[in-house]
């Protein structure tokens, strides 16, 4: 196993060297050999979360492991785009749920933009581009006439027109990722532009076309995390519901009133905090969950419930230490992170204009 570069993972009340070496450690110790990176070792893999593990790979110079994770994706996605939702332990054939959820498989745009500029591969983004280029038809096959993405298909191919805010959100990020490929592979695509515009105007102005996840923070913030809210709309909505669901000195509940916070759900907000250019903010939320942190493993525990002073579920999860060692690269200034998330070399100006 090689030594992960920290350089750029070192923040203070966060993480030491040493801390993000052994995170770093944690996540490669659950791939398989042949890249699978499930949630950990006798659990499933679904294809958002082990694109996460994988980037923060590549965040910490794990270059080959994070390849062989992207190489497991274009292996066995199905033949018309997709992958399902979950498979047993990285077993690509012990399919535990054979639904298949767009924005699970929008997400490998965002991990293989990551990966070519963390590497400056060429060759890689070539190979790739097939297995983007199928899998973001097969998302935009599922948009409805308001923009809005349907969150899945069943196993019978039945489409789902119900959207999710947090699912659209992050499929409005991997569209952006999606023509930024195309752009560097000058394959334009105006359809995926249009595509894009639409879901941002959604996301912005029409939340009435979205199922009522009000409760859950990952529909408060992820609309800025996936970059459609920016500048004055995104300080707006964060502050609106920041007391609803920041606990001070511990981290961010998933669902109110629920007296849980999760180290994802956590990570993921300071993540938008530093793409709002709040990264004081950003690394006071990161410090509050360090007692999530396993130190005989380097990785997370997924939540803890504070009413009971209880870890739960007594699972440490690769994709909670994947959101936390790529907000800290983000705070570090890694140049590829801060470009996935900050919209450096993504496509801007999607939305037509203002919300009517």
């Amino acid at each position: 196993m090689t030594t992960p570069r920290t350089e750029h993972l070192v923040l203070p009340g966060v993480l030491t060297a040493e801390q993000a070496a052994a995170t770093v450690r944690g996540i490669l110790a659950v791939q398989r050999e042949d890249g699978a990176i499930p949630w950990f070792r006798g659990h499933h893999l679904d294809p958002w979360d082990h694109t996460e593990a994988a980037m923060a790979l590549d965040a910490a110079g794990e270059h080959e492991a994070a390849e062989r994770a992207y190489d497991w994706l274009a292996r066995h996605q199905n033949e018309d785009g997709s992958w399902y939702a979950a498979y047993a332990d990285g077993a690509h054939d012990e399919v535990t749920d054979r639904a298949r959820e767009s924005n699970f498989v929008a997400y490998i745009a965002v991990g293989v933009w990551h990966h070519y500029l963390s590497t400056g591969d060429d060759t890689f983004l070539d190979r790739m581009w097939p297995t983007v280029y199928a899998a973001v038809e097969w998302v935009l096959r599922l948009q409805q006439a308001g923009g809005q993405i349907g969150w899945r298909r069943e196993d019978d191919g039945t489409p789902t027109a119900d959207a999710l805010l947090t699912g659209s959100s992050s499929i409005h990020h991997a569209l952006r990722c999606a023509l930024a490929i195309a752009e560097e592979r000058e394959e334009p695509q105006p359809d995926w532009e249009l595509a894009a515009g639409a879901l941002r105007h959604a996301i912005r102005c029409h939340p009435e076309r979205f199922l009522d996840k009000d409760r859950y923070s990952m529909d408060w913030y992820y609309p800025v995390l996936g970059g459609a809210l920016t500048g004055a709309e995104a300080k707006t909505r964060i502050e609106a519901d920041w007391d609803r669901f920041v606990v001070p000195g511990l981290g961010v509940r998933c669902v109110v009133p629920n007296p849980w916070v999760t180290g994802g759900e956590s990570a993921e907000l300071a993540l938008a905090l530093w793409a709002m250019g709040e990264s004081d903010r950003a690394l006071e939320i990161l410090q509050s969950i360090q007692h999530l942190r396993d130190p005989e493993s380097g990785l997370y525990w997924t939540g803890y419930v504070f009413e009971d002073d209880a870890i739960w579920p007594r699972e440490l999860t690769t994709w909670t230490a994947g959101s936390l060692l790529l907000a800290v690269a983000a705070l570090g200034g890694h140049d590829a992170t801060c470009a996935v998330f900050g919209g450096g070399h993504l496509p801007a100006g999607l939305d037509p204009d203002c919300c009517r």
